[in-house]
């Protein structure tokens, strides 16, 4: 399994790598309400801030591909997802470091985001594991993982510390190659009303 820079596109929206270039406008969906339940956040609301957090967090981490989350018919970025803890050995890789701008939060652009990479990690990557991470307290969340069809590993307590120097329990959740037809077709058929 080799992890590179790849465009992955859908109806409504494409994933393609995340670079500076994307943060002035990815800065407009920005506030501290979409950074409530990540483990790092941007050290202020300025502008100088959310770009160094996504340079380090992001673009620059180790193990990683991060994606702008674009919409299709605009071109607008609206928000970021991607690969990271890629383990190539072991055919396996977490899908997250997920926000989207508040206007586009409880529409399709989540499920096609991750059906996209779910896609891409299982089928042209050949992963045997996908997994995810999620705050204990962040519930929206953990049912929106759980929609994918990932299953629930257990919470790993004070598993990570957050910038703010708090422990956070960490829900652990997973798909893997043998569950990936099943979960492929609920989310084709949740993702089918799109244009």
């Amino acid at each position: 399994m080799v992890v590179a820079p790849v465009r992955l596109a859908g109806k409504l929206i494409r994933l393609e790598p995340l670079t500076l270039e994307h943060v002035p406008a990815l800065y407009r969906h920005a506030g501290p309400e979409i950074f409530r339940w990540v483990l790092e956040f941007p050290r202020d609301e300025s502008f100088e801030a959310f770009r160094d957090w996504l340079q380090a967090t992001a673009i620059e981490a180790p193990a990683s591909l991060p994606f702008a989350i674009v919409l299709a018919e605009t071109g607008e970025p609206v928000g970021s997802t991607g690969f990271l803890e890629i383990r190539e050995r072991h055919r396996a890789l977490e899908i997250g470091r997920t926000w989207i701008g508040q206007a586009w939060q409880g529409t399709m652009v989540n499920p096609e985001s991750k059906y996209l990479l779910l896609r891409h990690a299982f089928e042209t990557l050949g992963a045997l594991r996908v997994q995810f991470k999620t705050d204990l307290n962040n519930v929206h969340s953990q049912r929106a993982i759980e929609k994918l069809g990932a299953v629930r590993e257990g919470v790993l307590r004070n598993y990570q510390v957050r910038s703010n120097g708090l422990p956070r329990h960490t829900v652990m959740y997973s798909l893997i190659a043998d569950e990936w037809p099943a979960a492929k077709e609920r989310l084709e058929a949740r993702l089918r009303p799109l244009p």
